[in-house]
């Protein structure tokens, strides 16, 4: 149902100094109205848009539940495209808790998760790109990715997916018409008509994908573990990208005995650390449970920091933690979606340089042919921007740095993308092979939709659901 009133706290869980409770629909001002004692026992309905001082009560026991001040807000001009009222009380859960109860009583509904937003969506304020954009600005980790999201939300992506939307609605009117309309003498489109127009259609769905893979890269981020045998100085190099003491670090070989995860901004790519226990042989089942979680977090891992002890000779321990990484498919040939040959990522991090260095390099080059050694020290800094500079190139890949274009940064915006991108191309082999226009037809309006489901214009209801069950109650 969308034609009843919902209600949610719209702040954050735990304590903070303000707290908001938000509702929404046609019989938001009736619901609420009652529960608000204003000074001098003022009944009118307060001015649109306007903060308004006074105390939501009981309404049963007409005992003050805390000093507010509330917004009433007309539809149209709001979040939702209802009548909104935000109930700002101070920000205590057991506080904001018994407001909610009053307002459920009075005959609202407790929000879904991303109701708000969905109703936002429903009523034409927000396409479906700029909906889940709300929740990428929320969650931006870095102010690339911020700023991503809110091109998004500004409707920059949806401006140019529109574009191709509708440079495909031309080739598919000009067919059908010709089609439909037999009697009206409308000459029947010829393939060299249509091919530049279907071109001009593929040009800007092309860019649109081209960007998607850097664009993942802002919103997701990248998963790199630390890996390394014992006391090579994994925790140093997290507090180092991380230029604070998160990990406890120790001359005791083994003191991390679990794995420890801390977010780092990369030239604006949010970068997800995780610092491993060492990958050793062990009878004790503490820290076998510590290597086995290390062993996960480097098979689930994008990238590979690959650890040594530089002021030491290479061990036998050394040697299985490069066998194991190589098990795992870093620095060998694999398999991308695309079907075509790239290697996972990993770069050797030759550690503790300020002491003397009795590594053998040479061995190092034979296990790891391709890969990249850089030399570093924690307690001096040696090597640290390299290493980031080196890390931002493999992660990038040689694509630029964010600029202002728009960038995709959802998976299933990437998705869309690619199955209208091989409807363009499967429109052309029809014209090609010469066809009956009506096939033709069939892949542009294929593309069509395809793009439509980025915007929603032709996203089904449990598509709708799923995105919005992923919103935080109250949003």
């Amino acid at each position: 149902m969308h034609n009843d009133t919902i209600a949610a706290i719209a702040t954050p869980p735990g304590v903070g100094g303000v707290g908001v409770i938000r509702v929404s629909g046609s019989d938001a001002f009736e619901l609420v109205l009652p529960l608000f004692k204003r000074p001098g026992n003022q009944t009118e309905l307060p001015p649109s848009h306007k903060l308004t001082f006074g105390h939501i009560i009981d309404p049963d026991t007409r005992e003050i539940l805390d000093e507010v001040l509330v917004a009433f807000m007309h539809a149209p001009h709001t979040y939702t495209r209802e009548h909104v009222v935000e109930i700002q009380g101070h920000g205590g859960p057991l506080i904001l808790r018994r407001i909610l109860r009053a307002v459920l009583a009075q005959g609202a509904r407790m929000a879904n998760p991303g109701e708000f937003t969905m109703r936002a969506f429903l009523n034409g304020r927000l396409d479906l790109a700029q909906a889940e954009a709300v929740m990428d600005l929320i969650e931006s980790e870095t102010e690339a990715g911020q700023r991503l999201a809110l091109q998004q939300l500004r409707g920059r992506l949806s401006d140019q997916i529109q574009q191709a939307r509708h440079a495909i609605l031309g080739v598919i009117a000009r067919i059908e018409a010709s089609i439909d309309f037999p009697e009206d003498d409308i000459p029947t489109p010829q393939p060299e008509e249509l091919r530049p127009l279907i071109a001009e259609a593929q040009k800007l769905v092309s860019v649109l994908l081209a960007g998607s893979d850097q664009g993942r890269l802002y919103r997701q981020g990248v998963r790199t573990a630390i890996i390394g045998r014992p006391n090579v100085g994994k925790s140093s190099l997290l507090n180092a990208f991380l230029r604070t003491e998160r990990a406890i670090v120790t001359p005791i070989a083994g003191t991390t005995r679990d794995t420890v995860e801390e977010a780092a901004n990369l030239r604006g790519v949010p970068l997800h650390l995780i610092d491993t226990a060492g990958i050793t042989p062990t009878d004790d089942p503490v820290e076998q449970i510590g290597v086995q979680r290390s062993r996960a977090a480097a098979e689930s891992a994008d990238v590979v920091l690959l650890v040594f002890d530089g002021s030491e000779p290479l061990t036998e321990q050394d040697r299985l933690v490069s066998a194991e990484v190589q098990q795992m498919g870093f620095g060998v040939q694999a398999s991308n979606e695309e079907g075509t040959a790239r290697k996972r990522p990993v770069l050797l991090v030759l550690n503790k340089a300020d002491r003397e260095q009795k590594i053998d390099v040479s061995e190092l080059k034979q296990l790891w042919p391709d890969s990249v050694f850089i030399s570093t020290s924690t307690f001096s800094d040696t090597g640290l921007k390299q290493l980031e500079d080196t890390l931002t190139d493999l992660i990038l890949a040689g694509r630029m740095l964010y600029s202002e274009s728009v960038l995709v940064t959802s998976t299933r915006h990437q998705e869309a993308l690619r199955r209208a991108t091989e409807q363009l191309k499967a429109s052309f082999y029809s014209l090609e092979q010469n066809v009956p226009l009506d096939f033709v037809s069939i892949d542009l309006r294929a593309a069509y939709d395809a793009l439509g489901e980025v915007t929603g214009e032709t996203a089904s209801d449990d598509l709708l659901d799923k995105i919005f069950s992923e919103f935080c109650i109250g949003k």
